[in-house]
């Protein structure tokens, strides 16, 4: 019986060690919480989406990353119609902070 407290015991131990150490955990994208690199996910997510719903974005052609709320946008705009318009719908979604547009508008 005392083996079977000691065993339980020490797997405890184990388990707090892992589970302690896991939340704190970050992942390499500049060393942020894995809280924050999920909230940036769903930011380019949510982004993206905006994109392939509207008909003056070319969703294909705009590449969207985010880090800490701040959304980096880059590629080729038809037009800068088409370049303030993808900016303007970054704004739109919650969570941003601040919007980098390097989006180029083909000659």
């Amino acid at each position: 019986m005392n083996t079977l407290n000691l065993r339980n015991t020490l797997a405890s131990i184990v388990a707090a060690v892992a589970l302690l150490s896991a939340t704190g955990c970050a992942v390499t994208r500049g060393q942020e919480p894995v809280g924050a690199y999920i909230d940036d996910s769903a930011i380019t997510t949510a982004v993206k989406a905006r994109f392939v719903e509207n008909t003056e974005v070319d969703a294909a052609a705009i590449s969207v990353e985010t880090m800490k709320g701040t959304v980096m946008l880059s590629g080729f705009a038809k037009n800068q119609k088409e370049k303030d318009t993808a900016q303007s719908l970054t704004w739109k979604v919650n969570g941003v902070k601040a919007v980098k547009n390097e989006i180029t508008v083909r000659p």
